[in-house]
């Protein structure tokens, strides 16, 4: 008899428990289904907000539910831009996708107002930075997280810039150019590379000092960051990490290795490192007392200093906790090498084909060097050569387009305008640096003499090359030159919170470097290889030694 009540208790317990644990089940998938829809409906708002916002921005219609499909080239990109902005006006949008909105800015108050309120870049690219490089403070998407990191690099630039007789030192330039002399032996140099080994040359001996000059894996550090930076937007395309692809566990594999390769020059050019280090918590601060000292007149720190200031917490281990090492460093090597070499390539290019123009410069710079007393009024005296970058940089910017994003806020424009957050916004710095209105009649045409003005009469700018003669004669001070940044239009370096923090850096280094490659180089076309249609490397140039 007790066995069957305890079997029938049994049946009774297993039974309410069953209902039990059929209640809890049925209450954990009623409150995940009330979450999932209160997300989905979330989503659902946010998606007809930003309809409703982009109405009232004039536009293209888009046809096509994923949106605009003649965008898969940079020129057929441009060119509808072109196009959009003279059928719809400075402000247009485009839908890239049901959720992705472009809006292109053209009118040069309406783009400083928005650069200036768009503080953001686009989670994209910061994918693509983390992929190839890791976390890094100073290129998160959100200029919050960014801002510290970025005023304490902009200090130390300047102050390096700001100290020194010259930004590059003679040994960097006989370095680049005992390697310029090697490729010349074997034929002409390809205009695209030897900017980029340039770039790279002054980049990397500002971070590490001249150990760096004698890095034999230098060469190979230079071609592994730009593999790598090339690849990192075709990895970061997928919405999904594809860990399931051979190939981007290689491309992992470049990634470390190049990682590697940092810590190793940065160990090399550190090797007292820890005898002077002093970690500070709140770094900023102390950089920014440094900054200080440097613009009354007191010594700069050297490069190796500099580069203990800066990446100091990084390399010891009392980095941001979500950082990977090296990050900053890397970063700062890839896009002060990319901005650079545009640059430079951009200058070598005008400078072949105006041989009027070097040969001008040259007669500058002998004229500066005779005349001159103090070595550090050097590059300022040489106006023509300062105008010469400022206009080559110009009509050819680091990018065709600059990019930024609101992640939070949406941004209310002087004109009226709306821009929904998380919008896309571009600034077309190709279309607007050649802009007849902006730049007048000849904008499409180099003359760096736009950026000069007779001394006395600010606005009275130097336009008809015709004058080429009588603008030589700045050195005499019948010339002062322009302020690029007074134009709003002028953008090769961006411009508002997240501008190029190196920008007063790379136009006295890259001015540094053709006054001396100038003095004792004439560069030239190739009169057999110089032009080829086909090239994707720019035109073939050869250095010819001047005889001095």
């Amino acid at each position: 008899m007790n066995s069957i009540l305890n079997s029938l208790n049994d049946f009774i317990s297993s039974k309410s428990m069953r209902e039990y644990a059929k209640k809890e089940w049925n209450a954990i998938l009623w409150v995940a289904l009330i979450t999932i829809t209160v997300l989905l409906l979330e989503k659902v708002f946010k998606l007809f907000r930003l309809w409703s916002k982009a109405r009232k921005i004039p536009g293209p219609p888009c046809n096509f539910f994923f949106g605009h499909g003649n965008l898969s080239s940079r020129e057929n990109f441009i060119d509808l831009l072109s196009e959009s902005h003279d059928k719809y006006g400075s402000v247009f949008k485009l839908w890239l996708g049901p959720t992705q909105l472009l809006v292109s800015i053209k009118d040069p108050t309406l783009i400083k107002e928005m650069l200036l309120k768009a503080e953001d870049k686009l989670p994209f690219i910061g994918k693509a930075f983390r992929l190839a490089f890791g976390r890094s403070s100073l290129f998160f998407c959100s200029y919050d997280q960014a801002q510290k990191r970025r005023e304490s690099l902009a200090l130390e630039l300047n102050n390096k810039m700001l100290g020194k007789a010259n930004a590059i030192p003679k040994n960097v330039v006989d370095c680049i150019m005992e390697r310029v002399d090697a490729i010349m032996s074997k034929g002409s140099v390809e205009c695209k590379l030897v900017s980029q080994h340039m770039a790279f040359t002054i980049l990397g001996t500002m971070l590490f000092g001249d150990m760096f000059l004698a890095w034999s894996k230098a060469t190979f550090y230079e071609e592994l960051l730009m593999m790598i930076a090339k690849d990192a937007s075709f990895w970061a395309s997928y919405r999904v990490t594809p860990f399931w692809k051979r190939g981007f566990w290689r491309y992992q594999s470049l990634c470390t290795k190049l990682k590697c390769l940092t810590l190793d020059i940065a160990q090399q050019c550190g090797k007292n490192y820890r005898l002077f280090c002093h970690t500070d918590q709140n770094s900023h601060i102390g950089t920014e007392k440094v900054g200080i000292k440097g613009v009354s007149g007191a010594p700069p720190s050297s490069s190796v200093e500099m580069q203990h200031k800066f990446f100091s917490q990084e390399l010891d281990g009392h980095g941001n906790a979500r950082e990977e090492p090296c990050g900053n460093i890397m970063g700062v090597m890839f896009h002060g090498c990319i901005a650079t070499a545009s640059l430079i390539g951009s200058i070598l290019e005008k400078l072949i084909t105006d041989v009027e123009i070097q040969d001008k410069i040259y007669s500058e710079i002998m004229k500066v060097k005779k005349g001159s007393v103090k070595e550090d009024q050097n590059i300022q005296k040489m106006l023509l050569l300062l105008a010469t970058i400022y206009e080559s940089a110009r009509l050819l910017p680091a990018g065709p387009l600059l990019q930024r994003c609101s992640l939070k806020d949406d941004l209310i424009l002087k004109n009226g305008v709306v821009i929904p957050a998380g919008a896309v916004l571009v600034v077309p710095a190709q279309l607007l640096q050649m802009d007849d209105s902006s730049w007048g009649s000849d904008a499409s045409k180099f003359n760096p003499y736009r950026f000069l003005s007779k001394a006395g009469k600010d606005s009275d700018l130097v336009q008809d090359t015709s004058h080429t003669e009588e603008a030589v004669g700045p050195i005499q001070g019948s010339f002062i030159l322009n302020d690029p940044n007074d134009n709003a239009a002028f953008l090769p370096f961006g411009s508002g919170m997240r501008a190029c923090v190196g920008q007063k850096f790379v136009i006295h280094g890259v001015a540094t470097l053709f006054a001396s490659l100038l003095e004792c180089y004439e560069v030239r076309l190739h009169p057999q290889l110089g032009n080829d249609p086909k090239s994707t490397t720019g035109p073939e140039i050869v250095f010819v030694r001047r005889n001095v």
